[in-house]
């Protein structure tokens, strides 16, 4: 199970890409790109939740094991990651059924501020895994 973590992050990390790509194939208003870019990262993010409480389940909650000035830093980048982490995943769930259904300009306005917050919940993924492991 130790190997865990950095698989974990690795699909942090590779969704974030995804989801970069994704954002540059619409800007560019390829919508075929946008959509394999996109089902990508939902995959990856897919594959990381299942990974976690894999994780979890068998080595329940991992302790910051630092007490100097990283422990506040972690847990302000901890607290939101948690918090929004739970919230996304709904409102993504719901921009893939809008999508699905052709409900493009509804899929766009929603998606517009679930993005951003897909993005930083995969990216501060990365961050405490390097702080509660690599520090």
């Amino acid at each position: 199970m130790d190997y865990l973590p950095v698989i974990n992050a690795g699909l942090n990390s590779i969704s974030a890409i995804f989801l970069t790509l994704g954002l540059l194939a619409i800007r560019r208003r390829d919508k075929v790109t946008h959509r394999k870019w996109m089902l990508a990262a939902l995959g990856g993010s897919a594959l990381f939740l299942l990974s976690y409480v894999v994780y979890h389940a068998n080595v329940g909650s991992v302790p910051y094991p630092h007490h100097d000035w990283t422990r506040l830093i972690y847990f302000a980048i901890l607290l939101p990651h948690i918090l929004l982490a739970a919230l996304m995943t709904p409102f993504i769930i719901a921009g893939v059924v809008l999508a699905s259904r052709g409900q493009f300009e509804r899929h766009r306005k929603l998606m517009r501020w679930v993005w951003p917050v897909w993005m930083f919940v995969s990216v501060s993924g990365v961050v405490i895994y390097l702080m509660l492991y690599r520090l």
